[in-house]
Order: structure tokens, then sequence, then C-alpha cells
């Protein structure tokens, strides 16, 4: 039978923060726990942070093993980060996956933070029941994005990235910008509009949803979004990058080893062509 627990953890630029999942209600089945990210952020230092959590959420069992997912600040192709911009940069071409399972001693899926709070809203949150394109928009320190079709992930969408009016979106609409500028919540709100626009006119979403601590305000600058698709606020909170990764180390534990073997060894002759 199918484990109904799973760990997650949300690797930040200022805190890492774990806690174990129930997969069926998506309930943290514990406080979670956090500890500020290490300096500098090294594979080792944030290794270290991450088993000092872990030694508080996952219980030693004989004869069991916890699956892990790491919701991680970067683009991740297969296990190994491409970038790493809020941690140290020893980490771009590093195997965390293959790293991470083999420190803490557990099967440890890896993908893209935005990515794992936009699949924990998909999946059990405000994107939930929706079909086509869905479009998660965390507005924080900069702005990260999930892009799912029928609730299929599609992973490392970094639309924060966009240019709009010769600057990236993120330096114009993040909710770090609203602080650093002082602008009132509808001032910042037309900003976060014209970006929105931006991406309905490439993606034309059938839904998006807002996350970051900015949802919690969403009624101060939601009258400014004019979309024709449907904005509404992320309901998982803090919890959804946690939720998230332990879905998807859920969901790729159940990918069959025989199909990853097969797209191996069909990949493998292509390679050894490419390198004579």
């Amino acid at each position: 039978m199918a484990t109904s627990i799973a760990v997650g953890i949300d690797i930040g630029g200022t805190g890492i923060k774990a806690s174990a999942v129930n997969l069926r209600t998506g309930r943290l089945t514990m406080a979670r726990d956090r500890v500020a990210t290490p300096e500098p952020a090294t594979p080792e230092h944030v290794i270290e942070s991450i088993l000092g959590l872990l030694h508080d959420v996952v219980v030693p069992a004989a004869n069991r093993r916890h699956i892990i997912g790491v919701g991680f600040p970067g683009a991740i192709k297969a296990g190994v980060v491409k970038t790493a911009a809020h941690l140290d940069p020893s980490w771009v071409g590093t195997d965390a996956a293959a790293l991470l399972s083999s420190a803490l001693g557990h099967p440890t899926h890896v993908l893209n933070d935005a990515d794992a709070a936009g699949l924990a809203e998909v999946r059990l949150g405000a994107g939930a029941g929706s079909s086509g394109v869905v479009l998660m928009v965390t507005l924080g320190t900069g702005i990260g994005t999930g892009l799912f079709h029928n609730g299929v992930l599609v992973p490392n969408a970094q639309l924060g990235h966009l240019q709009i009016d010769g600057k990236e979106a993120e330096a114009r609409a993040a909710a770090s910008v609203r602080d650093a500028k002082g602008l009132s919540w509808k001032r910042w709100g037309r900003r976060v509009n014209t970006y929105l626009l931006e991406l309905e006119n490439l993606f034309w979403p059938e839904l998006f949803v807002i996350g970051g601590g900015v949802s919690e305000h969403f009624d101060r600058f939601g009258g400014q979004l004019t979309c024709l698709a449907p904005v509404v606020p992320a309901t998982l909170g803090n919890d959804a990058g946690i939720i998230g990764a332990a879905l998807w180390s859920a969901e790729q534990a159940r990918q069959p080893a025989r199909r990853i073997a097969t797209v191996a060894t069909a990949v493998e002759p292509m390679a050894r062509r490419a390198r004579k």
C-alpha cells in the first residue's frame, strides 16, 4: 500500500521550512518547523540545516522509508539545479535529487519552489477542480510562477523575468517593490494588472491564482485587476510549498522505474553519437 504520509521541505533564500504531510487531506500532520537559511547557502550547509529539521519531522521507524519532496528556489531539470539566484552559486550543476537522497537517507525528489506551491493550490487549494490552463503567480521578494494544463505541471516557467516596458516584471510588480517604493495598494495593483494582462495575452489561462503573503490582502488590490480570466487568492498560505513538495515526491515515486529505464536506454545511443 502506498504511504499516506510524505515529508515536504521548502528551501527559501531566508528560511528553510519542513513538515510531514497527509497526502490524502493535504494537511500538515505537525506544526511546520523552520530554520534560517545558512550563509553561505552551499549544498553542504543547506543539507546540514535540513538534517536538523528532519530530526524533528521524521520519526525514525524500523522497516519504513519516508518519501521526501523539496521545493528549491531555482530551475530544476531531472533533479539537477540550473539556477540558484538566492543560494550559493555552487548549487548550479549539482544533482540535488541524488545528493539529497544520499545525504538524507530517504528517496528525495526536487522541483522549483513556485512549482511546488502551484501544485498544492491546483491539487488541493484555490485551483482544485479547474481544467485548462491555470497560472499560479506568487508575489513576494520576486515573482514566482507555476504553469499547469489540465492539472499537469509545465515545470520551470520563470515568467517573473518577462520584460515589460524595458524592465523585468518582478522589478515592477513584486510585493517587495510595493514596500520599497511605498506604493499604495491601488497603485501597486495597477502594476500587477499590467503584468497579468501580459501573461493573459501569452497563455490565455482559465484561472489566475495569486500567492505570497499579499494574498491575505487581496481585497485591497484585487479591484484593480481587469483580466478576462478569474483571479483568486491562494488558500494554503505559507504551507503551500511544503504541501506541494510532499505531493510531488509521492507522484514521482509512483512513476514506473521500467519506464524511466526505457527512456534512458533510448537516449544513450543518441548521446554517444553526439559525442563522436
